[in-house]
């Protein structure tokens, strides 16, 4: 099997790596890189816990190639927390209960990150429908959408 070298940028860090042709970028992530935090879920884009960002962009990392993240930038949940600071989205979803066994956890959480970037002040239905493509058997919802919607009203009180 063919292997390329890839060259890349995650969470801010210049990254290189060797990845079969035919590895996705979830695989490369988790196997070769050691970032567990994404999560498989479903592995057909589905499910959403495999959520990251890359060149902005909201993507399902198993429906992406690893050799496509060449000259890209990719954003993970390792990359959320600011060393030993939490990022105000994490810090909600422990204050509102916002999970429980943890699979769909960072999926959501990209997610919610990449909603409140484009939306600093979402309607419940747009946060709604921002997470619609993330699929969360433990909670049923509620307390995730509660705590997105408390992370984006202490966003927005944030001094400049």
């Amino acid at each position: 099997m063919q292997h390329t070298h890839i060259s890349t940028t995650i969470n801010g860090q210049p990254v290189e790596y060797a990845c079969a042709n035919d590895a996705s970028l979830l695989e490369v992530l988790r196997d070769q890189l050691g970032m567990t935090g994404t999560k498989e879920g479903c592995g057909s884009g589905d499910c959403g816990a495999c959520s990251i960002s890359l060149d902005n962009r909201l993507v399902c990392a198993c429906l992406v190639l690893g050799v496509e993240a060449q000259g890209r930038h990719v954003e993970t949940i390792e990359g959320m927390a600011d060393k030993n600071n939490l990022h105000i989205l994490q810090t909600k979803f422990l204050e509102h209960a916002a999970l429980q066994c943890g699979i769909c956890t960072p999926g959501i959480l990209v997610a919610a990150r990449a909603l409140l970037a484009k939306h600093p002040d979402p309607t419940e239905t747009q946060v709604r429908y921002w997470l619609a493509g993330n699929l969360c058997r433990c909670t049923g919802y509620d307390k995730i959408i509660r705590a997105v919607l408390a992370a984006a009203q202490a966003m927005r009180e944030e001094p400049a």
